[in-house]
């Protein structure tokens, strides 16, 4: 049985766009051991995937953090050497750092033991997280990112990859049972050059509600992540009729929020993606970013608008909504 070790720690989207890759390499490799290493906020998420037989946690994020506070550093420290013991553990046949980045994956790739995979220098925007890998692979940086990450695992593991998307995620065994149909609305995005006009969400948010009252009851979702998007989903919410500001709750929880909801309007953000692995009826609004490199794929109804530096209107959302049906 073959050992192989995956490497995509971040963000969100990052993660989703490679779940393709855990499904295709399990499907060819039916008796191998997959394991994955990946940031602590995303673990749950991981868990969910079926071909994943072990998740490897880390907390970059808040080990960062915690750098600059002296009173923690003993627990840091001794968290940042449990990982890497833990990481160092087996031997791996094959391990595949699909995120490319030096400091954020390629320096775990080489923590790790085992032939390391990765993208060649031209492959990649931190060409020198190369030089880490024992065997470089070149991989077109015009491709989707889903097919970047299916494109290194398959070199890497001696396959070429075929067949339809299949992130692994089953909606209706995630769905939890709902009372009433509701639509989420996902506004909020790291970035702020990915961010549509609040004003604009207000409107579309009173043109579904009356979209919905004209077919039965409909309410509305507002997730938030940081205090500055909760603080806008209340604003929001409050001049809807019936939308919902739910509290925080972790990723796998949040996974089977979308899974019951009867469509998503979103920005592009990690969230975004979660529900078109899903396969939820979604509107992808795009404001800051490219759709053709990091635009949401899945199986489901789906409707992309706007582009990079293309900022569409209420009116193209809902035009779009409505060619869902």
């Amino acid at each position: 049985m073959s050992d192989i070790l995956f490497i995509k720690t971040s963000s969100l989207g990052d993660v989703i766009h490679h779940m393709p890759a855990l499904t295709e390499a399990r499907r060819r490799r039916p008796d191998a051991r997959l394991s994955w290493v990946v940031e602590e906020a995303f673990a749950p998420l991981v868990h969910l995937h079926p071909a994943v037989d072990q998740v490897t946690p880390l907390a970059v994020r808040r080990w960062r953090g915690a750098a600059l506070a002296p009173s923690t550093w003993p627990s840091t420290w001794a968290e940042t050497t449990g990982f890497i013991r833990t990481l160092r553990e087996r031997q791996y046949d094959e391990i595949v750092d699909t995120q490319g980045l030096f400091f954020k994956s390629a320096l775990i790739a080489r923590l790790a033991r085992g032939r390391r995979h990765g993208y060649d220098a031209s492959s990649i925007r931190e060409p020198a997280a190369s030089r880490l890998y024992d065997i470089r692979h070149k991989v077109a940086r015009d491709l989707h990112a889903i097919a970047r990450n299916r494109l290194l695992t398959a070199l890497a593991l001696g396959y070429a990859p075929e067949g339809a998307i299949d992130f692994g995620l089953d909606r209706n065994k995630l769905a939890a049972p709902a009372a009433s149909r509701y639509g989420i609305l996902l506004h909020a995005t790291a970035r702020p050059e990915k961010e549509w006009p609040e004003a604009s969400w207000i409107a579309l948010g009173r043109q579904l509600e009356a979209r919905g009252r004209s077919c039965g009851h409909l309410s509305l979702v507002l997730p938030w992540g940081s205090e500055v998007e909760r603080a806008r989903s209340n604003r929001i919410a409050g001049t809807l009729a019936d939308a919902k500001v739910p509290d925080k709750q972790p990723i796998d929880r949040i996974a089977r929020l979308i899974a019951g909801a009867s469509f998503v309007v979103g920005v592009d953000t990690g969230l975004l993606h979660l529900a078109a692995a899903l396969g939820v009826p979604l509107v992808a609004i795009f404001v800051g970013s490219e759709p053709g490199l990091t635009g949401p794929m899945g199986q489901g109804p789906m409707k992309i608008v706007g582009g990079k530096s293309m900022t569409p209107s209420v009116a193209d959302v809902m035009k779009a909504f409505e060619g869902l049906r």
